[in-house]
């Protein structure tokens, strides 16, 4: 069986235990990491609403990613994940919430991010844990890494 769909059948099941929701917020990502959640039967027990702010205006627009922040850190960056996860949160209701950001590539690389550079963020209630990751490969590559990466950070919450 793939990876991805193990770790979330993993995250489902553990969800449901749980009786708990959980949200995604993507940009580099375009929506991967829900359809992995969604690929697996019965996870309307466990997903509440992925948002794929893909543009710095629709993170501010869905998310309330305060509009400041983009000048001050750039969308890729530890700032900008933690709001999308708690503006995630606070959109859905979901206990739970993943957030990421970054470079997939070919372009929009920099000397201070690469492509390859990705902040995931994850939320549990009020706390939020942001990492930075760097991930080598064409765009599918970093995308899938970055899916992977998003789901084992949610079954690390303490949710398994």
């Amino acid at each position: 069986m793939d990876p991805i769909t193990v770790l979330s059948t993993r995250l489902g099941a553990h969800l449901r235990e749980r009786d708990a929701q959980v949200t995604t917020a993507e940009s580099c990502t375009g929506g991967g990491i829900a359809e992995a959640i969604t690929r697996v039967p019965g996870s309307s027990a466990w997903f509440e609403a992925g948002y794929v702010t893909y543009s710095n205006a629709q993170k501010t627009r869905q998310l309330q990613v305060p509009h400041a922040l983009f000048a001050e850190v750039g969308a890729v960056s530890r700032e900008v994940v933690e709001a999308m996860a708690r503006g995630a949160q606070a959109a859905s209701g979901a206990r739970f919430a993943v957030a990421v950001s970054g470079v997939a590539g070919p372009d929009g690389g920099s000397p201070a991010k690469p492509v390859g550079t990705v902040w995931l963020a994850w939320a549990d209630g009020p706390q939020v844990h942001a990492e930075r990751r760097h991930f080598d490969g064409d765009r599918e590559a970093v995308r899938r890494q970055t899916v992977i990466a998003a789901l084992e950070g949610l079954l690390h919450l303490g949710i398994e």
